[in-house]
């Protein structure tokens, strides 16, 4: 995910989300908004006496709101850790604990498949969560009654009973949840990773579809997460699928060969792009000059040109110069991870320095279903660019 760098703990970038910029003013809102209530919760599930009037009196309320709402995030981000320090321990890098609107993400570089190491991964972050639960109990039954530290008592008591209720949710078989995370490594004990995911996917999606009927009688909130879930489920699914079924296949063998592939010249005028793109049927191609990759042109580039000015405006006027690359020997999944990083889709392959061919998310689509429709990678073979639809 995306976000704005504020620091890094153990070498771990930590970032926020626009989306975590909006919803943590509305949740210490709604905190300060509710503390009359919330404290009777804390004072029914504690056994406490924390009396409410001070604590809606004048700014208490919002002060109160604010600092809570931060305090809950901070526990998150402590959630996130213990995800990333054990994934850490077994070797996996992280490139960011990022805060967002429904919590916290920890982003892999590369996910783990062994069940055991998943396991432990998933479980990590509920029992820091539930560690800081039992700090914060401990911490709230030594704060003394009445006094001025009520306040300090309602914040202790909530982000014990939050972190616990944390833990429990995180725990729900709502893959990719904590939960769907550990059925996930259960079923691979005796199941591949990749068919483990996808039952586990499964699982998280009718697990989101309940939790969306719930939600719309309860909290709206809850309907967001459980699209969250749904579509989370279902795009790790489809990742690990595609991870699985293009073990051992490399870029060179998918991608259009120089010898194949249709590129043009940087000194050509828009107009005649635009009159290549519309006969050719393709919407981007490698500039070259002299035979070497000089930039990368596409539809949008072109269109950008005012109709009246295309004869007259060269496509090294609307190319791309910095052209993000790959090598042949290069795994299809690295590609394929690197189109969907720079947002773009196509990379130019090179050798040595060297245009050797262009592979485009196209290609890997239909590498993809001529995979598994055939059963087996071995079937796959390489393509000239009339054996696949020219949609580059």
């Amino acid at each position: 995910m995306r976000g704005i760098r504020i620091g890094s703990a153990f070498g771990i970038p930590i970032k926020l989300d626009i989306t975590f910029l909006l919803i943590l003013p509305l949740f210490a809102w709604l905190i300060g908004n509710d503390i009359a209530q919330l404290t009777g919760i804390v004072n029914d599930v504690f056994g406490s006496a924390i009396v409410a009037d001070p604590l809606t009196t004048g700014s208490t309320q919002w002060i109160l709101g604010a600092a809570t709402a931060i305090g809950l995030f901070i526990c998150v981000l402590l959630h996130e850790f213990g995800h990333s320090l054990v994934a850490m321990y077994y070797g996996y890098t992280i490139d960011s604990i990022t805060l967002w609107l429904f919590g916290g993400v920890a982003s892999f570089t590369e996910m783990p498949e062994r069940w055991q190491e998943s396991l432990i991964i998933a479980v990590a972050g509920p029992i820091v969560s539930v560690g800081i639960g039992v700090i914060a109990y401990i911490g709230f039954i030594t704060v003394p009654l009445p006094g001025s530290l009520e306040p300090a008592k309602f914040v202790i008591g909530y982000l014990a009973l939050t972190n616990v209720l944390l833990a429990v949710f995180n725990m729900l078989p709502g893959f990719p949840l904590d939960g769907g995370r550990v059925l996930r490594a259960l079923l691979a004990r005796t199941r591949s990773h990749a068919r483990a995911t996808q039952i586990a996917a499964e699982v998280g999606k009718v697990f989101a579809f309940l939790l969306g009927i719930v939600g719309l009688f309860a909290n709206l909130f809850l309907v967001a997460l459980a699209f969250f879930i749904y579509i989370g489920a279902s795009s790790e699914a489809q990742q690990t699928v595609m991870k699985a079924a293009f073990d051992g296949v490399t870029v060179g063998d998918i991608m259009t060969e120089r010898s194949d592939l249709d590129v043009v010249e940087q000194n050509v005028s828009v107009a005649t792009l635009l009159e290549r793109m519309f006969t050719e049927r393709h919407t981007g191609y490698p500039v070259v000059d002299n035979g070497g990759l000089v930039g990368v042109v596409t539809l949008d580039d072109a269109r950008s040109v005012e109709e009246v000015e295309r004869e007259a405006y060269r496509v090294s006027d609307v190319m791309t110069p910095d052209v993000t690359t790959i090598n042949p020997d290069a795994d299809a999944m690295d590609a394929m991870q690197r189109m969907q990083e720079n947002d773009i889709g196509r990379l130019p392959v090179i050798e040595n320095t060297e245009l050797v061919g262009l592979i485009s998310r196209s290609d890997l689509m239909t590498a993809l279903n001529i995979i598994k429709s055939r059963g087996s990678q071995t079937a796959l073979t390489k393509r000239s660019s009339t054996s696949l639809p020219n949609a580059r």
